[in-house]
């Protein structure tokens, strides 16, 4: 081959696989709000999401630097791939393997919520990474320390002064930085939301437990969040860890004992259940509202009717329920490289 025709083969061979790789690029859309959802509760125009931001946020959230012997990062106990909970662990294990007393919720949706934690004891998602990373269990750090390691970095001063305009590294530019990431982590992307948008349609026995689950489950699981937002005692006898709940943030007493209804979407991905961590599968869980409901204090009204105990449930109705629960699993969610760690 002619030396001069090799060169140009070479050359259009390496601009067919350029453009072949940025295919393959997920594009950065910003946030959104899917047209099914109801309107957030964060207020955005104060923390504006750009492609600079979001990226030092992802950054930041799986960087063991934030933590006080740097081998913990956020990730390490909100796993992408468990929609960003920590599979397998009743309740997590943070620095030097210290074990908490709560499982960890899932960062998911989060633009929609007005409290965070079990015990919703944060109320603006800007200050919740100050929590796991000052808890002694989780990553035992101090916000100073934080920054300036931050500070000293060879990166982070360069990626500060892209996003901000200068290189000052502050509380509020990190913590920000951190909430653009967690603002996208959005699931909007299930058969559940498929059939929303009339692209997909249910199963019969889907379907059948979705009127099933209306009935039984809708009460606190509100669609299309599956969640309330509110605070509940669910019936479930004391773990080893006398764990009051939301009282420990209020001191009411009606809040012994009630923590934050969780969403259930993805539970395909985020075993175990219950803000301990207590039940493998989802056919225990559905158990314990069926026969395990201990009659305590503050237990939830809808646990209590008639005289009765938990919320009557056949096998078939249970199977019929979990088919329907598997409609809100969100593999894009799960899977989407732009989440992932880089």
């Amino acid at each position: 081959m002619h030396k001069k025709h090799y060169y140009v083969v070479i050359f259009l061979l390496a601009t067919f696989f350029a453009c072949k790789k940025e295919v393959f690029i997920e594009p950065f859309i910003g946030f959104y709000k899917p047209a099914h959802f109801p309107e957030i509760a964060y207020n955005i125009n104060n923390n504006p999401i750009t492609q600079e931001g979001f990226e030092l946020g992802r950054k930041l959230f799986y960087d063991p630097i934030l933590s006080a012997d740097n081998t913990i990062s956020c990730g390490s106990c909100h796993l992408q791939s468990n929609a960003f909970t920590h599979h397998g662990h009743d309740v997590s294990h943070g620095i030097f393997d210290r074990l908490g007393t709560r499982n960890s919720p899932a960062i998911m949706n989060m633009a929609w919520s007005k409290s965070f934690m079990w015990d919703g004891g944060i109320v603006d998602l800007d200050l919740l990474p100050i929590a796991p990373i000052t808890n002694p269990v989780e990553m035992d750090e101090q916000m100073p320390r934080v920054l300036q390691k931050l500070r000293n970095h060879k990166e982070y001063p360069t990626l500060f002064k892209k996003v901000y305009g200068t290189d000052e590294i502050t509380t509020s530019r990190f913590l920000k930085s951190l909430s653009q990431f967690m603002l996208l982590c959005i699931s909007d992307n299930a058969k559940y939301d498929s059939v929303q948008r009339n692209q997909a349609v249910f199963t019969t026995i889907e379907q059948e437990g979705f009127e099933l689950f209306k009935v039984k489950c809708g009460n606190c699981h509100k669609e299309p969040l599956f969640t309330d937002h509110s605070f509940r005692n669910n019936g479930l006898s004391a773990s080893n860890v006398n764990d009051k709940g939301r009282f420990e943030i209020t001191l009411n007493n009606a809040d012994k004992y009630t923590f934050k209804v969780p969403s259930l979407r993805n539970l395909g991905y985020t075993s175990p259940y219950m803000h301990d961590g207590r039940f493998i599968t989802l056919d225990a869980a559905l158990e314990h509202y069926n026969s395990g409901v201990s009659n305590l204090m503050n237990l939830d009204p809808s646990l209590q009717q008639n005289g009765t105990l938990g919320i009557a449930l056949t096998t078939i109705e249970k199977q019929k329920i979990i088919a329907f629960l598997n409609t809100l699993n969100d593999r894009n969610f799960v899977t989407k490289k732009l989440l992932a760690e880089q």
